[in-house]
């Protein structure tokens, strides 16, 4: 993921620096394109090495597999609500939702579950015209590893590291903000829901408190999107886990597990409708 956000933080940097430097001194381009890109790379390793990394879908539910849990059957958003998504926002949200849920049918072997979302994947990649990175390529790779978990991972998270890096390259940012912040809902949905009394699990509280980490991140990396209607908008359907999350510590009661899952399901229910 830090692929990820440094390709959604550093083009912004990038413009930033050289305007700076333009303005400052009147000098051309190419005269300090050297000084700058050495300073370009500087900011680039300082992205990696300090802005903490929103996991993947992936990395959160390998938490849950070190929990112990078992895998929920319909737990999932159904693959049959891609028919209701008609704008590009909400099909970039449930992109991400989905890639949570490819991600916990993958890690728990789930191989039928994994072709049926695959299948709503693609479904929704096409309109997004994302075709090229959901190809039959792909899909053969991810039946050729059904026994290879590590394999099988990579070649999913490869596959979504394009999904960002392409709506970035193409002006469209915001979407991908959009598909990140669906995945974090649906990974945060499938933790609270790994027992039907998820306080009671030992190593639950460990996930979430990293979890809260992820969202204010995330938060953090959408400010520069605040005129955008539809990041906005994705961000004041947040706003009740913001709250949650506000009033917690280091540490966390039954309590706080109950109310972080309440409020998780509040949210998922509305961006999967």
């Amino acid at each position: 993921m830090k692929k990820i956000i440094t390709g959604v933080i550093l083009p912004m940097l990038i413009i930033s620096f050289t305007c700076l430097t333009s303005c400052k001194d009147g000098t051309s381009g190419k005269q300090h394109s050297k000084v700058e890109m050495e300073q370009i790379k500087i900011i680039e390793s300082q992205i990696e090495a300090n802005v903490y990394p929103l996991p993947t879908s992936a990395a959160v539910i390998k938490m849950l597999t070190e929990l112990e849990v078992g895998y929920i059957i319909g737990i999932s958003n159904p693959v049959e609500n891609t028919k209701k998504y008609f704008s590009s926002t909400k099909r970039a949200i449930n992109l991400g939702v989905y890639g949570a849920d490819l991600s916990y049918a993958t890690l728990y072997n789930q191989q039928q579950q994994v072709i049926n979302i695959l299948d709503a994947i693609r479904s929704l990649s096409n309109e997004l015209n994302m075709s090229a990175i959901y190809n039959e390529e792909l899909y053969d790779n991810m039946k050729k590893n059904f026994d290879n978990r590590d394999e099988l991972v990579n070649t999913l998270t490869n596959a979504f590291n394009d999904t960002y890096s392409y709506l970035s390259e193409n002006d469209q940012q915001a979407l991908a903000l959009l598909v990140v912040g669906g995945a974090w809902v649906e990974g945060m949905y499938l933790t609270t829901h790994v027992s039907e009394a998820a306080y009671q699990v030992a190593g639950i509280s460990g996930v979430l408190l990293e979890q809260k980490k992820s969202f204010e991140l995330f938060l953090e990396i959408t400010n520069p999107y605040a005129n955008d209607q539809n990041v906005s908008d994705f961000v004041k359907v947040l706003s009740p886990v913001k709250e949650v999350y506000e009033g917690i510590g280091s540490s966390l009661t039954e309590q706080n597990i109950k109310d972080i899952t309440k409020v998780i399901d509040d949210v998922r229910s509305i961006i999967v409708q």
